[in-house]
């Protein structure tokens, strides 16, 4: 059974940084990628950014690019959200995600497994 577990979050001011982390568990991931994705308050689900586990290749959403990097440590089976010159619109509550397929998805349907999600509130 897979598990995903994220640790990191916590209040911030605008500006600040913020690493996530998600450790994974219950099998090898050489096959699957992993996302992040967060969801604010009355808003849907939205994609940050996801991890090719076997490649490294990664993909973002136009509203972090340039400010948030995803890495993974394979020896870990860990995956990391480092989050640079934080937004107040960046609150939400942050989940880590893994799919099945070596290729990065940009929507949460595409997604088998969920962390239980870490807060995230960037004050202005």
């Amino acid at each position: 059974q897979v598990q995903l577990v994220e640790s990191g979050g916590g209040l911030v001011q605008a500006g600040g940084s913020l690493r996530l982390s998600c450790v994974a568990s219950g099998r090898t991931f050489s096959n699957y990628a992993m996302g992040w994705f967060r969801q604010a308050p009355g808003k849907e689900r939205e994609f940050v950014g996801a991890i090719s586990w076997s490649s490294g290749s990664t993909s973002y959403a136009d509203s972090v690019k340039g400010r948030f990097t995803i890495s993974r440590d394979v020896v870990k089976n860990s995956m990391y959200l480092q989050m640079n010159t934080l937004k107040p619109e960046d609150t939400a509550v942050y989940y880590c995600a893994a799919r099945r397929t070596p290729a990065w998805g940009r929507r949460s349907v595409e997604y088998d497994y969920w962390g239980q999600g870490t807060q995230v509130t960037v004050s202005s």
